[in-house]
C-alpha cells in the first residue's frame, strides 16, 4: 500500500463533493456525515504524522550542519 499526501487530499475532496451531495437526506445524510468525521479524523492523524517526521528531518539536517568541521584554510 503505497498511498501518498496526494491520494489523501483527492479522498478529502470527494468527501466533500460526497457532502455537497443535494440529493442525501434524513439516514443518508448522517451516515455521510458519520463517514466524514472518521475520514478527517484519520486525514488529521495522517497530517500530524507527517508534520511530526518533517520535524524530525529539520532537527536531524541542523545537526548534521552544525558537526561539520571547516577546513582550516577557511576558518577565521
Amino acid at each position: 500500500m503505497k498511498n501518498t499526501l496526494g491520494d489523501l487530499n483527492n479522498h478529502l475532496f470527494a468527501q466533500l463533493e460526497r457532502l455537497g451531495d443535494e440529493d442525501l437526506t434524513g439516514e443518508e445524510l448522517v451516515e455521510e456525515m458519520n463517514r466524514a468525521k472518521s475520514i478527517t479524523a484519520v486525514a488529521s492523524q495522517i497530517i500530524s504524522n507527517g508534520s511530526l517526521v518533517l520535524q524530525a528531518q529539520k532537527v536531524a539536517d541542523n545537526f548534521i550542519d552544525a558537526s561539520v568541521k571547516m577546513p582550516k584554510m577557511l576558518e577565521g
